[in-house]
C-alpha cells in the first residue's frame, strides 16, 4: 500500500432539494457528479506532485461503485430562506515535492464569496504554518495572500463553493468536494 497516493485531484460542487434530507444530499451529490461512487472522506492533505485536473477530465476517470476518496464539505437545512454554503479551499506549495493543504468549511448566513474566501484562507494558513511563513492570523485575507505570494513558498490558492437559499418546503443540501484519482 506504499504507492496508494493520489496522482490527480479535481474539484466539484452540487446542490439538491427534496422533502427527505437524505434524498436532498443524494441530489447534491448527483449535481456534483459523484453520486455513483462509494465516497470515503479523508483529511486535508494534498499529496506531493498531485496534479489538479478539470472537473470534466476527472469525471471521465470515475467508475460507478468505485471506492473514491474525497475531502468533502456539506451542509443542509430545512429552514426556509436560510442561506447555506459548503466550501473547499486548497493551498499548493511552490515546491512540488512538498504536500499542500485542503480545507473544508460549511456555514450558515455566509455568501459563497465569504465562505470560499474563508476556506481558501484556512488552507493557506495551514500550509504557511508548516512552511514557516510568518503572518498575522487576524489580518484580512488579501493582506495574508500578499505575504504568501511574496514568500515564494505558496504558488497557488483556490476554492470551490456551493451556496443555496433553502426552499420553502423540505431540505436543501449543498456539497463541495476535492476528489482524488489514482
Amino acid at each position: 500500500m506504499r504507492d496508494f497516493v493520489p496522482k490527480k485531484m479535481f474539484f466539484t460542487k452540487g446542490v439538491g432539494s427534496h422533502k427527505e434530507e437524505l434524498h436532498s444530499f443524494e441530489l447534491a451529490l448527483r449535481d456534483a457528479g459523484i453520486e455513483k461512487c462509494n465516497l470515503v472522506q479523508v483529511s486535508s492533505i494534498l499529496p506531493p506532485e498531485c496534479k489538479l485536473v478539470s472537473r470534466n477530465q476527472g469525471m471521465k476517470e470515475l467508475r460507478p461503485g468505485a471506492i473514491t476518496f474525497v475531502v468533502m464539505s456539506r451542509n443542509c437545512s430545512s429552514e426556509p430562506r436560510r442561506l447555506i454554503s459548503a466550501s473547499i479551499g486548497c493551498a499548493i506549495p511552490a515546491d512540488k515535492s512538498l504536500y499542500g493543504y485542503i480545507s473544508e468549511h460549511h456555514s450558515f448566513g455566509q455568501t459563497a464569496k465569504q465562505s470560499g474566501e474563508y476556506a481558501e484562507d484556512l488552507a493557506a494558513a495551514m500550509l504557511a504554518s508548516t512552511l514557516g511563513i510568518d503572518f498575522d492570523i487576524d489580518a484580512a485575507w488579501n493582506e495574508k495572500e500578499e505575504i504568501f505570494k511574496i514568500s515564494g513558498k505558496i504558488v497557488k490558492t483556490t476554492e470551490i463553493t456551493q451556496s443555496a437559499i433553502v426552499k420553502n418546503k423540505g431540505y436543501t443540501s449543498v456539497v463541495a468536494a476535492a476528489v482524488f484519482l489514482f
